[in-house]
């Protein structure tokens, strides 16, 4: 986390314009710094109730399908780009990607998947005398992977509804990928198949698509 606030000064240095695309006019050390502060706090409170890990051992091979499914996920991304050709300034160029696009990860990781996961199992001990939490967690994986996709395709209504359909879909499956990681190997392993998945759509294919599609 620390690591994540140290980007956001080297990239408020080199160049302060780079975060208002994605945030407005929020200043990004305060949005950052907020979901840094928001990302303790329910970590540690998951962590607290065994609930969720920051990060479990486990063999490399058992990641390997869940890496092949994110790099599917993200060469579909690239497919749907190439028919309905997003704006050619839509991401963050070669070298200030490989530092904004962690940041960015780290961010929608807590605010989409960490932050809304811990209010639904802390609303069910509330509610429920009776906690079942194996039970309980499959369900709430599958309404947190609705939030992003849903909140992308928002901003999409330029777009024909194949696309946006198409958009919904391959990002609700890549979350519900990313919530079962989180609860089997913990948040490190999540984050991990972000990155992945940014390398290759916003970082690989950010500098392709110019060359290729403009």
């Amino acid at each position: 986390m620390v690591l994540v606030l140290c980007g956001v000064i080297l990239l408020l240095y080199s160049n302060s314009s780079l975060f208002q695309r994605f945030i407005g006019e929020i200043h990004p050390f305060l949005a950052i710094g907020l979901s840094v502060v928001l990302g303790f706090l329910t970590l540690s409170f998951l962590l607290s109730k065994n609930w969720f890990t920051i990060h479990k051992k486990y063999p490399t091979k058992k990641g390997y399908p869940y890496a092949g499914l994110t790099l599917l996920f993200a060469f579909v991304a690239i497919l749907i780009d190439i028919n309905i050709v997003y704006p050619a300034d839509m991401n963050i160029l070669f070298p200030e990607s490989l530092l904004f696009y962690p940041i960015i990860a780290f961010l929608v990781e807590i605010i989409f998947h960490v932050l809304p996961m811990t209010l639904l199992l802390v609303g069910s001990t509330l509610i429920f005398k009776r906690f079942l939490y194996n039970k309980l967690v499959l369900r709430y994986i599958l309404i947190v992977a609705l939030f992003e996709p849903t909140y992308q395709v928002v901003f999409m209504e330029t777009y024909t509804l194949w696309a946006m359909v198409a958009v919904w879909i391959n990002l609700f499956l890549f979350n519900i990928t990313q919530l079962f990681t989180f609860k089997r190997y913990g948040f490190i392993s999540m984050y991990a198949l972000r990155l992945l998945y940014y390398l290759i759509w916003h970082v690989v294919w950010g500098v392709l698509r110019l060359e290729l599609l403009f």
